[in-house]
């Protein structure tokens, strides 16, 4: 997109982060592009390990992910920028140009999100027994078999769920599973 435009001069593309340190040391762009999901090294490593090598580049996460677990991590790593992929070519084209002036760029939806979670009250955050407990929630654990697990009894299950709930803002099991891997308190394969 950008290698046709005579505004524009690209120095490199990489594969995955480490790739891009290399090619930021050796180039000393004025922008990088930065992926987040990457092999090996992913963009939030990057985008770190590039602000702390004292390189001067701004960087633009341009990604598909919009989550708070992906967003916070890349803003506080040190990026410039938020946009997401789906962006039109001169959205995108304004935001390399305003990063370059080292202008902050979001894209509509990650403002909004940003705004929204700085508006709500502050979450209060799980305690280790309620992460465990929906843990074995979003595992499919029945109340009575997180209980057996756990060794508590089934109405501590019960009532740690209903803390949950409440921290999180939701009113069931499965809400409160998607609000948990939305905010990053639940990984796909861990917890």
């Amino acid at each position: 997109m950008f290698t046709g435009d005579p505004g524009f001069e690209v120095v490199g593309e990489a594969a995955d982060g480490a790739e891009a340190l290399a090619l930021a040391a050796r180039h000393r762009p004025d922008v990088v592009l930065m992926d987040l999901r990457m092999p090996g090294m992913d963009g939030v490593t990057a985008i770190g390990r590039l602000v702390r090598s004292g390189s001067t580049a701004k960087v633009l996460v341009l990604t598909t992910y919009d989550t708070d677990a992906d967003v916070l991590p890349a803003i506080e790593a040190g990026a410039t920028g938020y946009l997401l992929k789906d962006a039109p070519r001169d959205e995108l084209v304004r935001a390399v140009r305003a990063a370059a002036r080292g202008e902050s760029v979001l894209s509509p939806a990650v403002a909004g999100r940003l705004m929204g979670r700085l508006r709500a009250p502050a979450e209060e955050p799980l305690s280790q027994r309620e992460l465990e407990v929906l843990t074995l929630v979003a595992r499919g654990s029945t109340n009575r078999e997180a209980a057996a697990q756990l060794f508590i009894s089934e109405a501590t299950v019960k009532t740690h769920l209903l803390h949950v709930y409440a921290k999180l803002g939701v009113n069931d099991r499965a809400a409160a599973v998607a609000v948990a891997y939305d905010r990053g308190l639940l990984t796909p394969g861990g917890r």
